[in-house]
């Protein structure tokens, strides 16, 4: 299933990034890139060279990638073309980082605005190494797709495998020690906090990792392994080992973990971040 495939189960409650709210959220990433500009000096070369010298998203997500994806074995340059081919070829892959960004945005208080996981969050850059590496994957170019695989997990310390199919307007909070595994499946607007493992049991080679439905909210360190299905708007409560499907709407907590509660549709835990488990 492509990306653009995902991005159209998403619920109402997220329309598909248009280009109108693209530009309108580029629009408000330079302004704050200007902004800053101004009141910082110090950061105005590294701004400029990110934000206010490029035309889009694409490109400043591809400069600053490469900035920290890029190393004496695979060097910036190489890595900044390889990002920007990718994403020149398939302007879904900016749509949906746009969905990620502005799920930043909406749901961490710690973001004030796009212009910030732009820069640093590495959840942020994971996801969108993630997605350029998912489009490799899927064109057979599995070594590049490893490659960018191996580089996000060394800098980010966050490990996607590229086959996963991940839908649209993902937030992964801090993001350091999350672990999403060949043949999982996650779909739209789903959060996971640090430490989350969306693994495999045994060594078959199958549909061998979970399934999560949109709207779900997975909290710090929670494990959730084989192929077990995490219905929609289901909140998994932090440190939780799941073992079986877990019903829509509806809070699992402990190891193994059981159902604790059925919150209601309006709760939307993946927006809410609510931790409580009532």
């Amino acid at each position: 299933m492509s990306t653009t495939e995902h991005c159209a189960l998403r619920p109402e409650k997220m329309l598909p990034f248009g280009r109108e709210k693209m530009e309108e959220l580029w629009e408000t990433t330079v302004s704050c890139a200007w902004e800053e500009a101004g009141h910082e000096p110090t950061m105005a070369p590294m701004l400029e060279e990110i934000v206010l010298s490029r035309s889009g998203l694409d490109k400043a997500v591809a400069v600053r990638l490469s900035q920290r994806l890029g190393g004496a074995h695979f060097p910036r340059e190489n890595c900044e073309d390889l990002l920007m081919n990718v994403l020149s070829e398939d302007p879904d892959i900016t749509a949906a980082m746009a969905d990620d960004l502005q799920a930043v945005v909406q749901r961490d208080p710690a973001s004030h605005n796009p212009l910030i996981p732009l820069l640093f969050f590495k959840g942020f850059h994971a996801i969108c190494t993630y997605r350029i590496a998912h489009a490799l994957w899927e064109s057979e170019r599995r070594l590049s797709a490893l490659l960018l695989q191996s580089l996000s997990s060394e800098v980010f310390g966050i490990d996607i495998h590229p086959a996963a199919r991940i839908g649209c307007g993902i937030m992964l909070d801090h993001g350091t020690g999350i672990v999403i595994g060949e043949t999982a499946i996650v779909e739209n607007n789903v959060s996971m906090l640090h430490e989350v493992t969306l693994g495999g049991t045994g060594k078959e080679f199958c549909d061998r990792h979970p399934v999560v439905r949109s709207g779900v909210m997975i909290g710090a360190g929670a494990k959730v392994l084989g192929r077990v299905e995490i219905g929609e708007g289901a909140k998994i409560a932090a440190s939780s080992v799941v073992l079986e499907d877990v019903r829509p709407h509806t809070t699992v907590a402990g190891v193994p973990a059981v159902e604790v509660a059925t919150p209601t549709e309006q709760d939307d835990p993946a927006f809410s971040m609510r931790q409580a488990l009532r």
